[in-house]
């Protein structure tokens, strides 16, 4: 097949109008594209992030490129069924607090019954939600959100602006310990560690619409609202369980929660904004940490999807007529990072002799059977639009010895990493870590613990194996995990000039200058040897083939409202 050559030409008057309109950039943006100084991917997800729909978005995209690309539709299987519950094995965890969660599997507890201003779709785009659209200003520090009329909570009050402004109001609170507060830091008066919400940060036009003021330009401002902690309660709740009082906008009702147990969920009996919701419920249920019973449970029909599919575990499904595989590429990963003001972590010689030991690719291979692409230690994927390929920190077993020797550890050194038990493979990676670290005189312990005790000190702990999910953008993950003092920052990594250049990167539009300021950010992480990052991992999951409608994300988020059994 022959590809056409982009050409902005290929858009009329009327189009290039309506993308100024939307914000003054965006032509430029269309220019870069037909230019070929842009990817697709880049402008799809500069333009929706600038408040165009993901529709026209994809509409000019095909009309530049000449491919007339449309976006993935959800699957539909066929007339959808009204009836039944779905039954899905996953992990059961606290969510006591909505702002403060900190893992996948709450937040699919939790959307069910709340829901985000914004989502992130399966194509990895921010779409309008509890939010309807967006605007930004020209230099993206004001933000114009637009709130969807007509949605109603589900103990019949109105969904306002009030509620967005006390969820904020809450985020911003250094006290509450949510995530959020370094995911929306640009709110707050500085950078600072402990620093309030800067007066005049949000303001009520009216009861459907929200101004958002920035101290800084922001670009990922409406993508940083998909964020599972970004979940939206009621302006009543100010702390306490959440699960006593289960108020939401969502398409479900919870009716039982039992942490480790089950989590069951009711179709709402009034009409959900959204429309049509076909399942009747949905019923969750916690097999555990052994991978083996989910999977038993799935092959004997008492569950219809599960959460996730170990890699070990993907021979035996493919062989069996009975479940249905899904797959998706992400930014998900795991990092063995070390905490930098801790010794012997607090000397960079040792941490980037580690990382000297470490051949990515065939870490790749041993413990995640090659489904994925090799790590480079700074934690921006490939998939990730503004990614700058810098290359991949290299095996040099005699530059290891040597830094040792420098950092006084001639005789060798004694380390201890801890893990998680499940998924396998956290555990399989850091045995794998043991082999390669050992030739350079690095003895290294591996402490596997249940997810509860190492997610009760995954902060706090010397040297840890963390999983990440994905995330749409770059510099969210580095926002969230490396900007001073936010509350996810486990390796107490603190540079101001990080922190300058990724406030640089969030405020820059032009795609190739973005890039390049995230060259420097990426280089930055390798050369301080924060970490070891040894891959980014495909991720599976299966399901019954009477589970019609079902998308796998990237970010493993359960959206069921489109889901339908099978008669």
């Amino acid at each position: 097949m022959t590809r056409k050559t982009p050409d902005t030409e290929r858009l009329d008057a009327n189009e290039r109008a309506q993308l100024a309109e939307h914000h003054p950039q965006l032509p430029k943006l269309a220019d870069a594209l037909g230019q070929g100084k842009a990817s697709r991917r880049e402008f799809l997800r500069t333009a929706t992030l600038l408040g165009l729909s993901a529709g026209i978005a994809y509409g000019m995209a095909g009309k530049i490129t000449g491919d007339g690309f449309v976006p993935r539709a959800q699957a539909q299987d066929g007339t959808p069924q009204r009836g039944g519950v779905l039954r899905v094995s996953m992990n059961i965890k606290e969510i006591s607090d909505p702002a403060t969660i900190d893992w996948s599997e709450k937040g699919n507890t939790l959307r069910h019954v709340l829901e985000p201003l914004v989502r992130i779709s399966s194509d990895n785009l921010a779409v309008p939600h509890l939010a309807e659209s967006w605007s930004a200003s020209e230099d993206l520090r004001s933000w114009t959100f637009n709130l969807r009329r007509g949605v109603k909570w589900s103990n019949g009050d109105d969904f306002t602006a009030d509620d967005v402004i006390a969820n904020f109001e809450r985020w911003m609170d250094p006290g509450v310990g949510s995530s959020n507060y370094g995911r929306f830091s640009a709110l707050r008066e500085s950078n600072d560690d402990g620093s309030r919400m800067a007066e005049g940060a949000i303001r009520k036009i009216d009861d459907h619409t929200v101004e958002f003021n920035l101290r800084v330009p922001f670009l990922a401002f409406p993508e940083s609202m998909g964020d599972y902690p970004a979940l939206i309660a009621h302006r009543s709740f100010q702390g306490g369980n959440w699960a006593d009082e289960p108020i939401g906008t969502g398409p479900f009702e919870l009716t039982r929660f039992a942490v480790g147990e089950r989590a069951t969920f009711a179709r709402r009996e009034d009409d959900w904004w959204g429309g049509e919701v076909y399942l009747d419920g949905i019923d969750y249920i916690d097999h555990g940490d052994d991978p083996a019973a989910p999977f038993a449970a799935l092959a004997s029909d008492q569950v219809d999807l599960l959460y996730r599919l170990n890699v070990e575990q993907m021979p035996a499904a493919e062989n069996m007529p009975s479940m249905v595989i899904y797959e998706a590429q992400t930014a998900q990963t795991g990092v063995a990072r070390m905490k930098v003001d801790e010794a012997p972590f607090d000397d960079p010689r040792v941490r980037r002799a580690i990382q000297a030991c470490v051949d990515h690719d065939r870490l790749l291979q041993i413990a995640y059977q090659g489904l994925g692409v090799p790590g480079e230690d700074h934690h921006v994927a490939q998939i990730h639009p503004e990614y700058a390929d810098i290359g991949a920190p290299q095996q040099d077993y005699d530059r290891a010895r040597e830094l040792l020797a420098e950092a006084g550890y001639e005789d060798g050194l004694e380390i201890t990493i801890d893990c998680v038990a499940q998924p396998t493979w956290e555990p399989n990676t850091c045995e794998a870590l043991v082999e390669m670290l050992r030739p350079a005189g690095i003895n290294l312990g591996v402490n596997i613990m249940p997810g509860g005790t190492y997610w009760d000190r995954w902060t706090t702990t010397p040297f840890g194996f963390t999983s990440w999910t994905h995330r749409p953008l770059g510099t969210q993950v580095l926002s969230l995990g490396y900007r001073s003092g936010v509350p996810w920052n486990e390796s107490g990594y603190a540079n101001p000039d990080f922190d300058a250049l990724l406030d640089e990167a969030e405020a820059t539009l032009d795609v190739d200058a973005r890039r390049e300021i995230m060259a420097q950010l990426q280089t930055m992480l390798q050369e301080d040897a924060v970490f070891v990052q040894p891959y980014w991992r495909s991720i599976h999951t299966a399901g019954s083939p009477r589970v019609k409608g079902y998308s796998h994300h990237p970010a493993e988020e359960h959206h069921f409202e489109t889901v339908w059994l099978e008669a």
